[in-house]
């Protein structure tokens, strides 16, 4: 098995990709919506990180977090948030499906894929283009028409902060539109 290396800065801002075991579509199931919030609350208290956006989607989360100063273990939160939200969800409504030999041996359940993605943002203008990925993601996958449609985004905080126009990121819109963020 390959060894993955990932990008260690402690300090460090980072984008993120969570997805769904087999993509199942159950997050913005209202269900587990709200257990997926205590979940992330509950490690937010424990681990400390500041997140800076946000999208969720029915088989996938996007987000960028930055960490404490002296820390860079993602790795522990991400690990933290899918063991709170697996064992929560399981215990309410049951399994998705039957793990496999290899699941059951690293003591896996079946609502998360192994891994993560994540990348460092190197400077502003990376930040900038990872912020309007996550928050044009519902439109790149034809969920709503424009970003403001969709209610399960940190577009809508942004907005409210005025870096975004309130009609940004609709379908056919200039996506350079948007302010630099950090000003």
């Amino acid at each position: 098995m390959p060894e993955y290396r990932r990008a260690r800065i402690q300090g460090g801002t980072y984008f993120f990709t969570v997805v769904t075991y087999h993509r199942i579509p159950i997050l913005t199931d209202e269900k587990a919506r709200s257990i997926l919030k205590n979940a992330w609350m509950n490690v937010m208290k424990r681990f400390p990180f500041w997140q800076e956006a946000v999208c969720l989607l029915p088989e996938h989360i996007h987000c960028v977090w930055t960490l404490p100063e002296g820390d860079s273990d993602y790795s522990v939160r991400w690990k933290e948030i899918k063991r709170y939200f697996t064992r929560e969800y399981q215990a309410k409504y049951g399994g998705l499906d039957l793990p496999g030999d290899s699941r059951i041996k690293r003591g896996e359940g079946t609502l998360w894929q192994r891994r993560f993605w994540e990348h460092a943002i190197r400077d502003q203008e990376d930040l900038n283009r990872h912020l309007d990925y996550i928050h044009f993601n519902p439109v790149k996958h034809s969920l709503v028409k424009s970003v403001s449609e969709w209610p399960w985004s940190s577009f809508h905080r942004y907005v409210k902060e005025g870096y975004y126009a309130g009609n940004w990121g609709g379908a056919g819109k200039d996506l350079n539109d948007s302010k630099e963020f950090g000003e």
